[in-house]
Order: C-alpha cells, then sequence, then structure tokens
C-alpha cells in the first residue's frame, strides 16, 4: 500500500494513543533539543547485525530469547540487579541453545524500557484522581498529586541510566563473565538447589558431554571469542515518541535513519494502529521491529500491518509477537500464522505468554500462573509445528531477583507468598529460578519436537 513520504516528523500528524499530558510544553521541548544533541546509545552497525541474526530466526536457523522488567525503575538501578538479570538471561540461553540445536539471539527488555501504556488515563482513590503511573520516564509511582505530574526531566534520567546499563551489560558480555564454562558452573549449581534438579540434571549432563567434546578438540574455552563473550541486544517498547525521534540519526553508511534508543523497537497493542502516529514513526526507521499480536488482530489488520512496516518483505526487519493467553491461542494463533505464511511475508514469530494470562489474586495482586505461562509456550510451538512454520522466539517480563510477583513453579510461590517481595511497578514478572525452570522446559520441548 502507498503511504506519503516519511520525515522526522511526520508522526506528529497522525493521532496519538498513550502519551502523558505535560503542563510545560515549552520544557519538552527544550529537553528534546538536548537529546537531538546526545550520543545515541545504540549505534546502527549493531541494528543491522541484530537484524542479521533475526533473519535466521525467520528462517529457523537462530531462536530469539527476549526478556527483561515489565519497566525499569530509577529506584532499582544497581549494579547487582543488571549482574543478577544478565546471569540468568545467559543461563536461560545455554539452556535454549541446546533445546533448539541453534544460535540464541539475546535481546533484553533493559536500557530503555521505562514508560509502559495504560487503560486509563486517571487512577482514583479514596475519591482522589490523580494521572496514571506511565512509568518513571513520565511520572512517580507514588501516589502523590506532585509525583504525578509528568516531568520532562525524567527523560534525561531515563537516557543516562540506559546510557549506564548499556555500558556496564557490555562490559559483562565481553568481559569473561559470560564464557561458556562460567555459565554452565552456574546451571550446575541450580540444579543442584532446585526441586526438579534431578530432571534438569540430564539436560545438563548432555551440555556437559558437548563441553567436554569441544575441550577434547583442544578449543580453549576461555580463549575463542564465540565461546567466552556473549552478542547482546537491547529493546524496548516505543511509547514517548518524541524521545524516540530525538535519539533518532541519519546513517551516512547506507543513508537510512535509525532510531538510536535501542537496537530494537517494538509496537504494543494498544498502539499499533496502521493510521497512527506508532506506526507512522516505526515504518521509517530502518532498525529490526516487533510488533504486538493480540486477540483483537484479524487477518486483514495484521496483513496491512506488515505491508506498512516491512514493505520490502525483508527478513530479520519484522518480529510478530503473539500476546493471546493460554485459553485463546489455540484458536486466535492458527489462522494469522496461515494468512502470512500464504501471502509470502518472512517474519519472525515471537511468543508473548506473559500478557494474555495476567489475573487478579483474590487478595488484590496483579499475577500470573507459571502452569499457564508454559502452556501457552507449549501450545505456541505445537500450533507452528503443525503450520509447517518456525518458532522463532520466546519473550519475556523477567528479572535476576529473587521476587514473589507470579504464582506456581519449581518454588511454589502461592497467593499468601505474593506479599513477601512484590516489587514490580508494574506487572508481575518470573523471578529468577522460575525463568531458569521455564528455560529448561521449553528446552526440553524444543528437543522432543525436533527428535520426533
Amino acid at each position: 500500500m502507498h503511504k506519503p513520504e516519511w520525515s522526522l516528523d511526520s508522526w506528529r500528524e497522525l493521532p496519538i494513543k498513550q502519551q502523558p499530558q505535560y503542563d510545560d510544553g515549552a520544557k519538552l521541548a527544550a529537553v528534546e533539543r538536548n537529546l537531538r544533541s546526545l550520543p545515541t546509545l545504540a549505534s546502527p552497525g549493531e541494528s543491522r547485525a541484530l537484524k542479521r541474526e533475526l533473519a535466521d530466526a525467520a528462517f529457523g536457523k537462530a531462536f530469539l530469547l527476549q526478556g527483561g522488567d515489565c519497566a525499569e525503575s530509577f529506584a532499582e538501578f544497581s549494579e547487582d540487579n543488571l549482574k543478577n538479570f544478565f546471569r540468568v538471561l545467559l543461563q536461560m540461553t545455554m539452556a535454549l541453545m541446546y533445546g533448539a540445536s541453534c544460535p540464541v539471539v539475546k535481546v533484553g527488555r533493559i536500557a530503555g524500557q521505562f514508560a509502559k501504556p495504560r487503560s486509563e488515563n486517571m487512577e482514583t482513590i479514596n475519591g482522589c484522581a490523580l494521572p496514571a503511573y506511565r512509568g518513571d520516564m513520565v511520572n512517580g509511582m507514588e501516589f502523590e498529586a506532585e509525583g504525578r505530574a509528568p516531568d520532562p526531566e525524567r527523560l534525561l534520567r531515563a537516557y543516562y541510566q540506559g546510557a549506564a546499563t548499556l555500558n556496564f551489560l557490555r562490559t559483562l558480555a565481553r568481559g569473561g563473565y559470560s564464557s561458556l564454562k562460567q555459565i554452565n558452573r552456574w546451571n550446575v549449581e541450580f540444579v543442584e538447589t532446585s526441586t526438579q534438579g534431578k530432571r534438569f540434571g540430564e539436560l545438563i549432563a548432555r551440555i556437559n558431554e558437548c563441553i567436554g567434546f569441544i575441550q577434547a578438540c583442544r578449543l580453549p574455552l576461555d580463549e575463542v571469542e564465540e565461546f567466552s563473550e556473549a552478542s547482546f541486544f537491547t529493546s524496548h517498547e516505543a511509547l514517548l515518541l518524541g524521545y524516540e525521534a530525538s535519539l533518532t540519526r541519519l546513517d551516512e553508511t547506507d543513508g537510512k535513519y535509525y532510531a538510536g534508543s535501542a537496537h530494537m523497537l517494538w509496537i504494543g497493542d494498544r498502539t499499533r494502529a496502521p493510521e497512527e502516529a506508532h506506526v507512522e514513526f516505526l515504518r521509517g526507521v530502518a532498525n529490526p521491529i516487533g510488533c504486538k499480536v493480540g486477540p483483537s488482530m484479524t487477518i486483514d489488520g495484521l496483513l496491512k500491518l506488515i505491508d506498512v512496516l516491512n514493505p520490502e518483505n525483508e527478513p530479520g526487519r519484522l518480529t510478530l509477537i503473539s500476546r493471546m493467553g493460554s485459553t485463546k491461542i489455540g484458536e486466535m494463533l492458527p489462522p494469522l500464522i496461515r494468512a502470512v505464511k500464504e501471502s509470502g511475508k518472512t517474519v519472525v514469530w515471537a511468543c508473548d505468554p506473559m500478557h494474555g494470562n495476567t489475573i487478579k489474586s483474590p487478595n488484590g495482586y496483579k499475577t500470573r500462573k507459571f502452569t499457564d505461562i508454559l502452556s501457552e509456550v507449549r501450545q505456541f510451538f505445537a500450533i507452528h509445528k503443525a503450520e509447517g512454520t518456525f518458532a522463532g522466539g520466546v519473550h519475556f517480563e523477567m528479572t535476576g531477583q529473587d521476587v514473589t510477583e507470579c504464582l506456581g513453579g519449581a518454588q511454589a510461590i502461592s497467593e499468601i507468598n505474593l506479599s513477601d517481595r512484590y516489587h514490580t511497578h508494574c506487572d508481575p514478572r518470573l523471578n529468577g529460578s522460575q525463568s531458569l525452570e521455564l528455560a529448561f522446559l521449553i528446552a526440553e520441548t524444543l528437543k522432543k519436537q525436533k527428535n520426533s
């Protein structure tokens, strides 16, 4: 379909959803000018490298692991939390790499995931109505008038925290922390302390056999780059388009615009209307992009979105992130997959088993059941196998911290445990142990599918 010429500001002429209402427009404009003068966080070359890796995932030659916080916060920013997150992500990578028998593309929901869409613009408590909390990039979580007023200065704080986060994770990825031997040692420790240790121990033993074979071939694990370093990319939902546009630059190498706030950006289920601002902005940047595909998506709507976002049918450009819910995916996803396949469109299909499975516990906490999350992922793989297409990856809200936000798993977190360590600023996350358990169970599923 034909679209008018794109520019950095063409989105400003269109309807836009999920935006904060700033009281001081001049202050917002000044902050955006400041951002335009600052270095970008992600380079075009890195974004092109991610696109190449995702192109492999589109054809079943790689597997996407995308995970991280529901919403990053200023208060929980620390070296220990970043190390714990990265450690769990690397451990999950090893399990999935073994299960999928292919490289795992590691993309964090981090270094920019500070803003969240909300169902209502206002929140009312005891008769007092204040603007809804939209993430630390916009306003404060505490229910008080001054903190809930959207503040443009928070955009700069998010930028600087994102820069520090990405810099630290790069040192971990390239400084020996992510070596194969190190990750395997962590997984052995996890198996020894897990209630499902015997079951997962068999998988670890097979991985150890592979490592032993590599060493027998006289390949030094600590010296070969592929065994001692990890490629890692960042992503977040592109919500605040003023921020995104301010960090977008024209690359002289290929003459295309790249969003420099992250390597990959995605459009949420609430902001994916083709005639609105978010789709308009993202259609013009050359980064890999994602689009959430929820229960309200129609076949015609999906095909139209693909045409707008990836008109050249470029492999690795577009990832469709299914978020149906465990009770709906079996009915709703197959027709969409079939239509995309029949149209000849090349996309990466990933599964977000979190957002369609959110419930409220009797004691008032927003939570998710581990069994529902696992069920949706397993159905996702089974559907793709039946359709003859590739299940390209998974997308989780997770943390390396020992929180109690999702029910179940080997830890058997129950409703009475939710209040123990419920720290999320928005939606419930898998903790480190639940994330690893899920990765091992997915690895088992992938291995069985490959051997069947």
